[in-house]
């Protein structure tokens, strides 16, 4: 595993927030250009951090040339290894105190960065997630299929943990608490993995719209979703030894909430 940086911030970052890759040139300069653009417009200092597992299509040397554009910063992994394991690469090269995660396809919006950054200070939760299940969230377009396996997914997590987009892979965490543990699961539930083991005490999640990738094709497929069932089987037992230890302060914020805590933690917003 190797690192690249090229330009940087004038001002310590106030958030990393970590992208992993596998073959995603097709959509990735949108990405970073949307992601520098909405932080630009909201007066946060962002660093994003690409890990990228040695994608046959180039994906590694593109976000190199990225890198001498924007201060974002590229770890580079000899073999595809997992989107959880890349997240933790990304959570260990990160130099700012917040540090966050999500997918490099564009389902997860760019303009909620700000938002989630936001929400963490105003709120001063240890865990916040992006979420299709709450009053505000959605998964337009999605077939009834598509909608009962993922609903399904998280209600096997249920028990666990009170938060309702268990499955969510859009996320920020101080970054004291995403390395303070050795993850076990190398899929996709990175945000699962890190709430059972991490035991975040302060919960909030932020209402979304999902939306289905707009470049290249999805990862998810039988294998990671056996993977989902072993995670589930590994964490259970965690939650039976710390029984009635439950997070002390879950909240689903409105819109209207969310709103509030971008003009008053990032007042350029507004602008």
């Amino acid at each position: 595993m190797n690192y690249s940086a090229g330009v940087t911030n004038d001002r310590a970052p106030d958030l990393s927030m970590v992208v992993p890759t596998y073959n995603e040139r097709e959509g990735l300069s949108d990405l970073v250009a949307a992601l520098y653009d909405v932080a630009t417009r909201s007066g946060l200092v962002l660093e994003v951090i690409v890990v990228d597992d040695n994608s046959p299509d180039g994906t590694g040397a593109l976000a190199d040339e990225l890198a001498t554009i924007h201060p974002m910063r590229v770890v580079h992994r000899p073999a595809r290894a997992g989107l959880g394991t890349a997240a933790m690469a990304g959570f260990a090269a990160a130099t700012a105190s917040t540090v966050g995660v999500m997918d490099a396809d564009m389902s997860h919006p760019p303009s909620l960065v700000p938002a989630l950054f936001a929400v963490s200070r105003a709120s001063r939760a240890d865990f916040v997630v992006a979420s299709r299940y709450v009053p505000g969230g959605g998964t337009p377009g999605w077939p009834l299929r598509r909608r009962l396996a993922s609903r399904l997914a998280c209600g096997l997590a249920r028990p666990l943990t009170p938060v309702r987009d268990v499955t969510s892979g859009f996320f920020v965490v101080p970054r004291a608490l995403a390395t303070s543990v050795a993850i076990k699961a190398g899929g996709f539930k990175i945000g699962l993995e890190l709430l059972m083991r991490a035991r975040p005490t302060s919960l909030v999640e932020v209402p979304y719209q999902f939306r289905d990738r707009q470049a290249g094709r999805s990862k998810m497929n039988s294998r990671e979703a056996f993977r989902y069932l072993l995670q589930l089987k590994d964490l259970y037992p965690i939650r039976w030894s710390t029984f009635g230890r439950r997070p002390v302060r879950h909240e689903a914020w409105s819109p209207a909430e969310v709103e509030r805590a971008i003009r008053a933690q990032l007042p350029t917003a507004s602008h």
